[in-house]
């Protein structure tokens, strides 16, 4: 028997990855201030992070978590179901619930264990899961383990929904999903999906990660931005790493369905709990993107200057109403090289290739935080218009 080589292999998929510009290498930030960021002793402004509502370092929320890491100490200790569980997770599942004015809410430990958790949970091989063909990996990853019959329509096509339930018509079936696409920053359409669902006999389950905590009314999320409810979309995730500047994720919705995921998904029983500090923590986050409405408003105000500025230098970002502006420039190697000449501005934008989205259509992903101020906007698209030139003249391109 003769099989493959795993290192060997290895080195030839890295070597493929390098020649077209798709090495993955972390870069360690040593220190954060507000929108700033060190690395390698440099400080730049960055416009990549998805701490859309500046809460990351607010000294209420870090509070929080110094006074909860006193009293609880620095772990979670155990799962939920032995002795993991512990009196902050309930409040914070009530503040969530509270918020997104469901019956319940679960907590999870990411927003990548949520999905593998609701779809595990759920579907059985006989079951159908059709979804965006833009969704997030842990929703196809999800689809995939739980090992139903999959599919996948054109992105954001509810007709195209439509026909991949009707080519599926027996067994139970879930229609997911993201709220907000996080490399496009559109918004799904999630009325007229959530009638493909109610005509289809399917559950529509909404990953809002990018939505909860900047769209729609008390930022409440692109469920609650296209007013609907728990009637017509019976699960959501919303994840706590993101606009609320913590980690974890929650699972919210119907009662009877929380409870099932609480008694049967694996992502949930077998793994250990969040620490108690980083939950008081995302609680004091929750308690405050509740309230300041103005960190939404001066988002917006900033996106709008943004698109404004950007469309006056010659630069065309896709269509989105929210934090997430993408930039595209196609090719891999013109993507790390508009990066590179932006950091060497000053700027910190990610270069997001494939596989992370569509062949052809690698980008500069910008983002934007309620920590950004307009001198910072109209520095950026200076730096763009800089770094757009610089590329043209062969900045940063790969050696032969």
């Amino acid at each position: 028997m003769q099989r493959p080589d795993l290192r060997e292999r290895i080195a030839t998929l890295r070597a493929q990855r390098e020649r077209a510009g798709r090495r993955r290498r972390q870069r360690a930030v040593t220190r954060r201030d507000g929108a700033r960021l060190e690395l390698d002793g440099r400080w730049l402004t960055g416009f990549c992070s998805n701490d859309y509502l500046g809460l990351s370092q607010h000294f209420s929320v870090v509070g929080a978590l110094q006074d909860a890491a006193g009293q609880h100490g620095a772990g979670g200790i155990a799962s939920h179901l032995v002795c993991g569980h512990h009196a902050a997770h309930e409040a914070l599942e009530r503040e969530m619930a509270d918020w997104l004015q469901v019956p319940r809410a679960l907590l999870m430990g990411s927003g990548f264990l949520a999905n593998l958790a609701v779809l595990q949970s759920l579907l059985r091989e006989e079951d159908a899961c059709v979804q965006d063909r833009l969704n997030h990996a842990s929703l196809l990853d999800a689809a995939r383990l739980a090992g139903c019959r999959s599919r996948r329509y054109p992105h954001a096509d509810a007709e195209g929904a439509v026909r991949q339930l009707r080519g599926l018509p027996t067994g139970a079936a879930i229609l997911a999903t993201d709220g907000v696409f996080s490399m496009d920053g559109d918004i799904a359409p999630l009325r007229e999906l959530a009638l493909v669902a109610r005509v289809q006999k399917a559950m529509l389950y909404v990953d809002d990660a990018h939505g909860i905590g900047v769209t729609g009314p008390d930022g409440r999320g692109s469920v609650a931005a296209c007013r609907l409810d728990v009637s017509h979309v019976p699960l959501q995730l919303a994840t706590l790493g993101k606009a609320l500047g913590g980690y974890g994720a929650v699972v919210a919705g119907e009662a009877d369905l929380i409870e099932h995921l609480a008694e049967t998904a694996r992502p949930y029983i077998y793994t250990t709990a969040l620490p108690p500090a980083q939950v008081a923590a995302s609680l004091a986050a929750v308690q405050l993107a509740r309230r300041e409405h103005w960190r939404r408003e001066k988002l917006q105000a900033l996106r709008e200057r943004l698109r404004k500025r950007a469309r006056a230098a010659g630069f065309e970002l896709l269509p989105s109403d929210t934090p997430i502006q993408p930039l595209m420039v196609g090719e891999d190697h013109a993507a790390l090289a508009m990066a590179a000449a932006l950091e060497a501005q000053g700027y910190w934008v990610a270069a997001i290739r494939p596989p992370t989205v569509p062949e052809g259509s690698a980008r500069l992903r910008i983002t934007l935080s309620a920590l950004h101020d307009a001198e910072d906007i109209d520095a950026l698209v200076e730096a763009l218009q800089w770094a757009r030139d610089a590329v043209a003249r062969g900045y940063g391109a790969p050696q032969p």
